[in-house]
Parts: structure tokens; C-alpha cells; sequence
């Protein structure tokens, strides 16, 4: 008889890399590869975390092995990053190209050989959608209106694109909110446009808006 499997929820994980060296591999990491330092553990250090954006890896003592052996990371934009890691002499093993699964992609090598790829995706991998598109008088507020037309121009897309595409985000769930079609770094934007543009109101403040 097969045991059934567990449903399991898995909150985070981490690769971890046998480096020769925890404390060079830190520095690499960091300085070469655009990482944060994350955590040291041991004197010396023995294992250490190093994280690129909300993602983490671990690089603990002993004999290197890249045979084999990789990582990738989907992020924001490959190519900024890329040429960074250029900038500081990393050993590339494939440029930035755009791939047919939906990713612009490249790899490098660490400083023990280990390959690192890096991705971001690619919003027009997908078949297009042939759509009809209808003409909607729509009134906002003077200052997120200005806000929406500053974030489309920053996301190279026209301004029913960007509303749409919020919109369509907004119809999926994820655990106990809704789906987001911004990043982080977008998120950050973001909050400079309300800065630069006055907006001193919540999510909810619609609820409140009474026309001059």
C-alpha cells in the first residue's frame, strides 16, 4: 500500500553552495554580483546568507563542487543586472537572449565556478489576444491620474494598457488579497510618484473623494 502524500506548505527555501572560502564568497557575492549580505554564522564564518531581493542563498564551508550544479533566479530585469555583474569583470557564460519559454535570460559563473542564471520574464511570450477595445469617459483624481500616466510611461506601456493590466491583476486572489502587477521596485516607484505628486491618501480614500 502507498502511503498518501502529505500536503505540505513550504514557506521558503534555500540552495546552499560549499565554497572554499565563506567570507571571500560573501564579498564576491556582494560586490561582484549585486547581492545583500544576508547573515554570517561561525568565527570563522562556516555558512553565511546572501540575498537578492526577497531570495536567499547560502554559502557554507567545504569543498567546492559545480559539476552539475546550478541556480537561477527570475527577477526584475536581467539586463540591468547583467550589466552590472559585466562591469565587474564576472566570468559570463551566456548573454542576455530571449528564450522561447517566455524568459530573457543569461548565466555567469561565481568565484568557485558554480553557474548562476538569471531571468526575467518576457509580458509578450504568449500568443497575442485579438480584443476590440471601447471608448470609456472615465474621471479621476487630477493627482493619480498624473501618478497612472507617470507609471505607464516608466513601464514602457500606453495608458489602457497599464489600467487593464492592474485590472486583471486585481480579479486574482492570492491567500487573503489580490494579485499585484507590480514589483518591488515598481511598489518603491510607486511611492516616489505619490511623493512627487502630493498624493497624501490611502487605498481607501475613493471612498471619501468629494468633488470641488
Amino acid at each position: 500500500m502507498t502511503n498518501p502524500i502529505p500536503d505540505v506548505e513550504c514557506e521558503l527555501h534555500h540552495a546552499t553552495l560549499a565554497v572554499s572560502d565563506v567570507v571571500a564568497a560573501v564579498d564576491f557575492y556582494t560586490a561582484k554580483l549585486g547581492f545583500k549580505r544576508g547573515f554570517t554564522w561561525g568565527d570563522p564564518p562556516r555558512i553565511a546568507g546572501v540575498n537578492l531581493g526577497d531570495v536567499s542563498i547560502h554559502l557554507k564551508a567545504g569543498v567546492p563542487d559545480p559539476r552539475g550544479c546550478s541556480v537561477y533566479f527570475v527577477i526584475g530585469d536581467a539586463d540591468e543586472l547583467f550589466e552590472f555583474q559585466r562591469a565587474s569583470g564576472i566570468d559570463v557564460v551566456r548573454a542576455p537572449q530571449d528564450k522561447p519559454w517566455g524568459l530573457r535570460e543569461y548565466a555567469v559563473r561565481d568565484l568557485h565556478g558554480y553557474e548562476l542564471g538569471f531571468g526575467h520574464r518576457l509580458p509578450n511570450a504568449q500568443p497575442a489576444l485579438e480584443i476590440e477595445r471601447v471608448q470609456l469617459t472615465v474621471r479621476l483624481e487630477k493627482r493619480l491620474a498624473a501618478l497612472l500616466q507617470d507609471l505607464a510611461k516608466h513601464k514602457r506601456m500606453d495608458l489602457s494598457s497599464c489600467l487593464e493590466e492592474m485590472a486583471l491583476h486585481s480579479f486574482e486572489s492570492v491567500g487573503d488579497g489580490v494579485s499585484s502587477p507590480h514589483s518591488r521596485r515598481a511598489l518603491e516607484y510607486i511611492q516616489e510618484l505619490k511623493k512627487k505628486h502630493d498624493i497624501d491618501y490611502d487605498a481607501h480614500a475613493s471612498y471619501r473623494f468629494v468633488e470641488r
